[in-house]
């Protein structure tokens, strides 16, 4: 569908838009921003009963902050940013002023944090409606959005079966329809995991590519906001407003974000001519659902049909990727998290004499049992005595991970992967088992050690259960360019051959 098509009469029409088709039509007038706002209002109403996407919705914001762009439009002023006027989901992670920041937990209900994020303000300063907070994972510790103190986030594909995690709320809003942006974040595979299993396209940007400040912390090294959409062009429109330097994070990386958009349209012309894409010998093998497999060799036949050279490489101490990455995830959790203390701010159970009384019953009432778990595991790992054992092994094996990159990407300008090893799995089905609920991210964890950056781009449905599968692609830091010119390649011809994916709960 082009930008110019005929004017959308329905609220069906507009919402299945792109975010770059829906921003044409309001800075020509066709559609008001005001108008786009309320589709999507309309359709969060309709059917987010039964998604649970959101767990706020800022109505009166969003409709004055689309009332704004709408007066620029009339003046004949420029846009604040190419996707000004079109709706957003973000996840219930980053700070706002107007809306409540929980987190998904029970000890910030309610809270409204006196500053909001940076990417939460450079949304609002591009023009951009943000609808209103999506669920998630407590604190972004987990893979399934089960984790929520606040209910599951069911899939639109099959709303018995898990979106993802943790940012489930923000990939089932986008396959719902409830909105065609959406922010997450990474610190395991909580963009790309949910991307992969609700049928959308989910990025993970570098380490430091996108602003943490305002970003509620869970492992300051590993995690990273990024980008979620329906498409690859809309996600690079949307990495281009959030990516940049920002003198508030000491982690923020003083440089140019790289010009992804201009990457992704040339992508989208399907010639990956001289380009090599490396298969990950360590990430395939064992524990694939067959459908998923299958999904990937065809992904790289692909590939090569579009003429890039597929090559091998070996990562070899990818295979203690997991293990490193939960010792080092629950350390910094443990550190992160004594915050919440009851003594500033968030819940507070008045009970007991003394103040350490006080936050032992606070944290034991408002902490779920995946943070209280994570919480003792990273404590222990950094007690006296077994920190150099533990934590300090841990992160000797990030810099082997981190050179086996580097030694990859001198082979191949990408590497490519399956994103998670199954399909969405149902709810309840692994919420009693933490390691097989872990194990999902077992693909997407070696770029957070690394600080690499990843993506996860629809590559078809399984053919044993007709759920979706996501491709990952993998790119050196600062690299998002080549990544997205090879996601939007991918994503074209696939479309042409497959049409798009439609979640058929919802779809109706």
């Amino acid at each position: 569908m082009s930008e110019r098509a005929s004017e959308p009469t329905t609220q069906r029409e507009l919402i299945r838009l792109t975010a770059a088709e829906l921003a044409g039509r309001i800075q020509s007038g066709e559609v008001s921003a005001v108008e786009a706002a309320q589709a999507h209002l309309d359709r969060i109403a309709e059917v987010d009963g039964a998604v649970h996407a959101f767990l706020h919705v800022g109505t009166e914001a969003a409709l004055a902050s689309a009332a704004l762009v709408d007066e620029q439009v009339k003046a004949g002023s420029a846009p604040s940013s190419p996707l000004a006027g079109v709706p957003l989901a973000l996840k219930d992670v980053f700070t706002t002023i107007d809306m409540p920041t929980t987190c998904g937990s029970k000890i910030l209900e309610g809270w409204r944090p006196p500053y909001d994020a940076t990417v939460t303000a450079r949304l609002r300063a591009a023009g951009i409606t943000i609808l209103g907070k999506t669920n998630m994972d407590e604190f972004a510790m987990g893979s399934s959005t089960e984790h929520s103190a606040y209910g599951p986030t069911h899939n639109p594909w099959d709303l018995s079966r898990i979106p993802g995690g943790s940012g489930g709320g923000s990939a089932a809003a986008l396959a719902a329809f409830e909105a065609p942006l959406a922010i997450g974040t990474d610190t395991g595979g909580s963009i790309r995991q949910p991307a992969a299993v609700t049928g959308t396209v989910g990025v993970k940007p570098t380490y430091g590519g996108v602003s943490r400040y305002g970003l509620v912390a869970c492992a300051s090294s590993l995690d990273q906001g990024g980008p979620c959409a329906r498409t690859v062009l809309d996600a690079a429109l949307l990495h281009e407003v959030i990516g940049g330097y920002d003198p508030l994070d000491s982690t923020s990386i003083d440089a140019p974000v790289p010009s992804v958009v201009e990457a992704a349209k040339l992508g989208a012309q399907g010639d990956l001519s001289g380009l090599r894409v490396g298969v990950v010998r360590e990430l395939g093998g064992e524990g694939y659902q067959p459908g998923v497999r299958a999904s990937f060799d065809a992904a790289l036949q692909r590939l090569e049909k579009l003429g890039a050279e597929i090559v091998e490489v070996s990562c070899p101490h990818f295979e203690y990727g997991m293990a490193a990455y939960y010792l080092i995830l629950p350390s910094e959790v443990s550190s992160n998290l004594a915050r919440f203390d009851a003594m500033r701010y968030g819940l507070r159970v008045s009970e007991g004499a003394s103040a350490e009384e006080v936050m032992a019953a606070t944290r034991e009432a408002g902490f779920g049992p995946e943070v209280k778990r994570r919480i003792i595991l990273g404590t222990y790992a950094l007690s006296s005595g077994y920190y150099d054992a533990y934590y300090g092994q841990a992160q000797k094996v990030r810099t082997l991970i981190s050179r086996d990159f580097a030694a990859a990407f001198a082979k191949a300008d990408v590497l490519v992967s399956p994103t998670a090893p199954t399909t969405a799995f149902p709810i309840g089905d692994k919420v009693d088992d933490p390691l097989a609920m872990y194990l999902n991210d077992l693909a997407t964890i070696p770029t957070n050690l690394a600080g690499v950056a990843g993506m996860s781009v629809p590559s078809g449905l399984a053919e044993e259960d007709g759920l979706p599968v996501g491709l990952q692609i993998m790119a050196p830091a600062l690299g998002e360019a080549v990544m997205y010119r090879v996601g939007a390649a991918f994503e074209a011809s696939r479309l042409a051959d497959e049409g798009a994916l439609i979640a058929p709960e919802v779809a109706k």
